[in-house]
């Protein structure tokens, strides 16, 4: 007897399903906390990469973000709008523009880690600290490899 889905088998049985619908109600969860700021999860994930104070191009940032490009455009001309983060032109390239948080930005990035960690710390009371931890190795270890 194999442990692969079968074409009767239910969906719920196949990884991309279950990485799929973990990943839906985990970002549900924080979009609720993050709404206190009016903030949703793809800004947050936004500002948090760029909080580290380095510019990036906007392909490193759709891939650091895990949005795809027409996604981020939309969302960085909002940001933009709302002095959250700035372009600059590269340096080192002219056709390229760099993405940075503004002092704005970083205000609320500051606002919104407790938020984030605060989920993180609900999901780990109820799944368990160890747990958790593996289950994050386990994730890094899946992307590492397949990616």
């Amino acid at each position: 007897m194999s442990d692969s889905p079968s074409a009767a088998s239910p969906i719920t049985v196949h990884l991309a399903y279950l990485l799929a619908q973990a990943n839906r109600e985990i970002n549900r969860q924080l979009e609720t906390r993050l709404r206190t700021e009016g903030v949703p999860v793809e800004q947050w994930r936004i500002l948090k990469v760029l909080s580290d104070g380095n510019g990036r191009s906007m392909g490193d940032l759709a891939e650091a973000a895990l949005l795809n490009h027409p996604t981020l455009t939309k969302t960085i001309d909002r940001m933009v709008a709302n002095s959250l983060v700035y372009r600059i032109s590269d340096p080192g390239d002219r056709r390229k523009v760099l993405i940075f948080c503004s002092d704005r930005g970083k205000a609320l990035v500051r606002r919104l880690v407790p938020l984030a960690l605060d989920q993180e710390a609900f999901l780990s009371e109820n799944y368990g600290g160890k747990a958790m931890a593996q289950l994050k190795r386990l994730l890094e270890t899946l992307i590492d490899r397949t990616g």
